[in-house]
């Protein structure tokens, strides 16, 4: 495929019913059961949340719904079974504990006859909606509605559809997790005053939020890529979610940012299972069996890529996709092409600045001009304070510090990173690197040499 990728940028700079939720119940050992809810609650509870909140039209309502449901499920499926469509099951029953728990307390009001009224019309389908296959598109677009304050758009979608903490939030926007708390609760504050429609939007709205709402996607499909905290470095199933999202977008406006971000995440995701060992440890690009990436999840993201690249409307997304294309294509490190790496980074800096493409595009220049020139780059970054809690700046200069044998800077940087970093993974990633270079500095007092320690 060769300059594509360039010569594309060149032009485009120019410028389930009824009878699911009464099936019979599955025959499960009731001893396995608690494993099973759990698994489901990890599988699906996103889901689940997003349906309720569509039904109920209030978040916390349906966050207390959720978990009633669950605690319902926990009481009567080791007796009872699970259920055919346990989630069916989970909505149901979620909903039928927030109208009790709305009854009891006196404020259903006049919501009160037409909930009730919905419930009870013998459609229990009527639960999950078949107009999409997935409510958790509609959350998203109601939680990037323009009313919704703009600093809140992803950390909410992140909280509700990913159900991350406001603490690992605040890691991915290197803020504090006080301050994402106080953007969830006024945003959701907003949506219940201004009773915002739970739909996606038609006509020209729909264009006018895409933008918000494919930011939302790829950080969703990040926190799956790559876990923000937690004891495994990936969670496979947010990140084919976000996909999923993904795809749904593309039908519904086959734009060609759209097709750059579902292109992105495609060429991402045919990565995954080469990033880790059998042990579960992180494996770096240089050291990925290559035969294990994903080859039609390659093609269809660099068909994707290409077509988005003719389009000469391309944005950020799909300058990301076409560097991951880069990468997709080359045999191997040696193999790959870090000068047109360099070119598409310094393309999208140009359009879309920020301090962490800069420090992508400085480890690119790294290794296409050698370490020194790479470390130059991140270290005047680092010098501006912008990535001053960013545990992968630090990991970036430890790393080229540690390549031109600066090995006391290079512990430093590392110690410093794992200070920041909450992924067990890479935090064990980060404490092999010390061992080592410890080990290299007890072999150089050891076996003192007169050559210099600059490679």
């Amino acid at each position: 495929m060769g300059a594509i990728y360039l010569l594309g940028l060149a032009a485009g700079l120019g410028l389930a019913g009824a009878s699911a939720v009464a099936a019979p119940a599955m025959s499960v050992d009731a001893s396995a059961i608690p494993a099973q809810i759990e698994r489901i609650y990890r599988e699906e509870s996103g889901r689940i949340l997003a349906s309720l909140i569509r039904l109920l039209g209030d978040f916390d309502a349906a966050e207390d719904a959720r978990q009633d449901a669950f605690r319902a499920a926990l009481d009567r499926w080791p007796a009872d079974g699970i259920p055919a469509n346990p989630r069916a099951w989970l909505i149901s029953t979620g909903r039928f504990k927030a109208i009790d728990a709305q009854r009891r307390r006196q404020r259903f009001e006049a919501a009160q006859d037409k909930i009730a009224g919905v419930l009870h019309d013998g459609n229990a389908g009527a639960v999950i909606d078949e107009e999409w296959p997935d409510d958790r598109l509609k959350l998203i677009f109601i939680c990037c509605h323009p009313a919704v304050p703009a600093d809140a758009h992803a950390a909410l979608t992140l909280r509700e559809i990913c159900g991350l903490t406001t603490e690992e939030i605040a890691r991915a926007f290197l803020t504090t997790a006080p301050a994402i708390a106080q953007r969830i609760v006024r945003a959701k504050a907003k949506i219940r005053e201004a009773r915002l429609p739970f739909q996606v939007p038609a006509g020209p709205e729909l264009p006018e939020r895409l933008g918000t709402v494919l930011a939302v996607v790829y950080l969703l499909f990040n926190e799956g890529y790559s876990a923000s905290a937690g004891p495994a470095l990936t969670r496979p199933d947010v990140s084919a979610e976000a996909i999923r999202l993904g795809r749904w977008l593309l039908e519904l406006l086959p734009e060609p940012e759209v097709m750059g971000l579902l292109a992105l995440m495609l060429l991402q995701e045919s990565r995954r299972t080469a990033r880790v060992d059998a042990e579960g440890e992180m494996v770096l690009l240089e050291q990925q069996d290559r035969s294990r990436w994903n080859r039609s999840l390659i093609q269809e993201g660099v068909n994707l890529v290409e077509r988005a690249l003719m389009s000469r409307r391309f944005g950020p997304y799909t300058l990301q996709a076409a560097i991951a294309a880069v990468h997709a294509e080359a045999p191997n490190v040696g193999g790959t092409d870090w000068r047109q790496i360099c070119a598409l980074y310094a393309a999208l800096a140009a359009l879309q600045p920020s301090p962490v493409v800069e420090l992508n595009r400085a480890v690119a220049v790294a290794m296409d001009q050698g370490p020194a020139a790479g470390l130059a780059l991140i270290e005047a970054i680092l010098s501006r304070g912008e990535l001053a809690n960013y545990y992968l700046a630090h990991s970036a200069r430890a790393d080229l510090c540690r390549r031109l044998g600066l090995t006391e800077a290079a512990r430093e940087a590392y110690e410093q990173a794992l200070t920041l970093v909450a992924s067990a993974p890479e935090r064990r990633f980060l404490e092999r690197r010390l061992e080592e270079l410890g080990e290299k500095m007890r072999k150089s007092v050891e076996n003192p040499s007169p050559q210099s320690t600059i490679g």
